[in-house]
């Protein structure tokens, strides 16, 4: 037969063969495409509560913060003063390579001088710490007669830093008046306005088990030294006052040193009750430091500046923070009795700004602070003016304020940098099989130290069940020691002996690609939301993790324990068999890795998706806590990087993609 002969009379068959193909293709494309959109639509489903993560997070944050004790004598409140003021120091600040810090010999530098309207600035630069320096004016009266006072003037988020016009006039007028005022730099701004200084790059520090926290310490109480150093500066009549971060820094300074002799914090802070309702106050890195509401409030540090002359100033229409109708009540109530238990209640006093009412230092505050003075430092003398003083055609540009600083000034990136060659401390993954097996145990145990891991109990609310096709999928609020609602979304084929837990950096919906891959291999989904991912996201998220480290807790400890109990539950409560974990992106990875760790028994096994290869990137990459707020968690790396946290999961099978 001939080929055209042949190709004629088959040409039919053939072409049924290619149309039934095709519609086969066709027919699986439809199938697939249905498949997607069961699990995307499954995937995507919510149902907790629009505010049941906020509300769970307030109130666990709620239990944990310090009240303040009753005492009924001068005696017993001056022991618990002098014992909270220690604890905070070398339990809170001074933690890691900080206590070196701490005894560091300072250094000074003295630069050029400007010839002002009867005073002089001295432009000059102090040590914080070993290779940090920060830049600072001394406005210095033209004639001084014996000792006179001195003020610290600290500043905030001011992007022009000392250059502030309402900075330099109140030094100006402090140095009008025969008062020496010392306008150091704040971390971050005006002339240390660096990415390396942002303020959520302070918990790189803290990874490394160094409280970033002294750095902003070290920088105030450095300053506080310089004025000490001058000679004709009055020891008895130290001031510190400051605006907003300001602020923060006066009553956090002034409470812990009492070489502090008044205290005027300006729209500066509030409690951290005030703050768990008025979510404008939650603050960053420094002022919600890791552990320190394990032992104080903002109320304990206010009553720790009694018996000294204390001036609170709020504004009474404050748009960025700590409004006076809210924020000044409680401390009051919490300092004024201390006051009076040591018979000076005429010490506090307190000054609502009305004109203009918004964030500021301005004129009416300023003369508040100049009046308190004159009462407390100058017995009310009538030759001490309490009115603004004109400083007309004095003020100077930034470029004439600024000071010189080392090409390598250090910073929080540098610093943490440095800390982190060394680490961890204890990096060796013995090979004798039984002393690893000694190494893993110690290991877990210092681990779940770190990490505050907590063994939730779960009680599973079933929220439905519905069958599409051959998809079966459940919904479920695992509720974990009544303090936390998880949610999840269970997705199984008929006859399925294995399960894996679905975790993402972007939410349980974002995985459907994920979770149709483990369908066709027939194992169980189980996707599920941790918190401050997904569902269980909550806006100021970022700010309230710093206040769950605050508090003691560490997120990343949350979370993997988290984690730990839904493979508890599902092994046992199940009957799931073998249970692995699959993670997408770096945050979740982390948390898969400690989670497995410290659970050996229901966790068989990991794949992880775009994992560190290190914690140190974290730092190389200069990431801030905003970034991925639980991989910031206080000492993990001084104990734990990547490699060891894998050897801990050691024999269980890891995947990384």
């Amino acid at each position: 037969m001939a080929v055209g002969d042949w190709l004629s009379g088959n040409s039919v068959a053939f072409w049924l063969m290619v149309t039934f193909l095709v519609l086969c293709f066709c027919a699986l494309g439809a199938q697939q495409s249905a498949l997607n959109e069961v699990v995307q639509s499954t995937l995507s489903r919510t149902f907790l509560g629009s505010q049941q993560v906020l509300l769970e997070v307030q109130a666990f944050l709620e239990l944990s913060i310090p009240k303040m004790p009753s005492v009924n004598s001068p005696r017993k409140w001056e022991e618990y003063a002098d014992r909270l003021r220690k604890d905070i120091l070398e339990s809170i600040i001074f933690r890691g390579e900080a206590k070196k810090w701490r005894k560091a010999k300072m250094r000074v530098e003295w630069l050029d001088t400007l010839e002002g309207n009867g005073y002089r600035i001295r432009k000059l630069r102090y040590e914080a710490v070993p290779g940090l320096w920060i830049p600072a004016l001394l406005y210095e009266p033209e004639k001084t007669k014996g000792k006179v006072p001195a003020v610290l003037y600290l500043k905030g988020h001011e992007p022009k830093g000392k250059a502030a016009i309402y900075a330099q006039a109140f030094c100006i007028n402090m140095a009008k008046r025969g008062v020496f005022a010392l306008s150091p730099e704040w971390l971050g701004f005006g002339q240390l306005n660096q990415d390396g200084f942002a303020h959520g790059c302070m918990n790189q520090m803290d990874l490394c088990g160094t409280s970033g926290l002294a750095v902003f310490y070290l920088s105030m109480e450095r300053g506080l030294r310089v004025l000490l150093s001058l000679p004709t500066v009055d020891p008895n009549r130290i001031a510190v006052t400051g605006l907003s971060g300001g602020g923060w820094q006066t009553v956090f300074l002034s409470a812990l040193d009492t070489r502090v002799k008044l205290a005027n914090p300006v729209a500066g802070y509030s409690s951290f009750f005030t703050r768990l309702r008025h979510f404008k106050d939650l603050g960053d890195s420094e002022q919600t430091p890791c552990d320190l509401a394990t032992i104080a409030d903002y109320t304990h540090l206010t009553a720790l500046l009694a018996p000294r002359p204390t001036l609170l100033t709020y504004c009474a229409y404050d748009e960025c923070c700590f409004e006076a109708g809210y924020a000044l009540p409680p401390l009051l109530e919490a300092a004024l009795p201390i006051f009076r238990l040591l018979r000076r209640s005429d010490a506090l006093a307190w000054h609502v700004n009305y004109d203009p009412g918004t964030h500021n230092y301005e004129e009416d505050n300023r003369e508040a602070f100049y009046r308190f003075l004159a009462l407390h430092f100058f017995n009310n003398d009538p030759n001490f003016p309490t009115g603004e003083i004109p400083f007309d055609g004095e003020l100077r540009s930034e470029e004439e304020l600024n000071v010189p600083l080392p090409e390598e000034n250090a910073n929080f990136n540098t610093l943490a940098k440095a800390l982190c060659q060394s680490l961890p401390c204890d990096a060796i993954v013995p090979k004798d099989k039984t002393a690893f097996r000694r190494w893993q145990q110690k290991k877990r145990r210092q681990l779940a130290e770190i990490v505050r891991a907590k063994d939730y109990a779960v009680s599973a609310i079933d929220f439905g069940t519905e069958r599409q096709g051959e998809i079966t999928a459940r919904f479920w609020q695992l509720r974990m020691d009544d303090k936390w609602t998880v949610p999840a979304t269970e997705l199984e084929r008929d006859g399925v002996k294995e399960t894996v837990i679905l975790i993402t950096d972007e939410g349980r919906k974002n995985v459907a690609g994920q979770a149709e891959r483990f369908l066709a291999q027939g194992k169980r989904v189980f996707a599920v939301d941790l918190l401050f991912f997904g569902e269980m996201q909550i806006e100021h998220q970022q700010l309230f993790a710093l206040f769950i480290s605050c508090i003691g807790e560490r997120l990343l400890g949350i979370q993997s324990s988290q984690l730990t109990a839904t493979a508890r539950w599902l092994k046992m409560e199940r009957q799931s068999g073998h249970v692995s974990v699959c993670s997408l992106g770096p945050r979740s990875s982390v948390i898969a890795l400690v989670a497995a760790s410290l659970e050996p028994n229901a966790i068989n096994g990991l794949e992880l998706h775009n994992s560190l290869d290190s914690l140190k990137s974290i730092i190389e990459h200069n990431w801030t806590v905003e970034k991925a707020p639980e991989l910031f968690c206080f000492g993990l790396l001084k104990a734990f990087d990547i490699p060891q946290l894998i050897a801990l999961i050691s024999p269980r099978p890891i995947e990384r993609h």
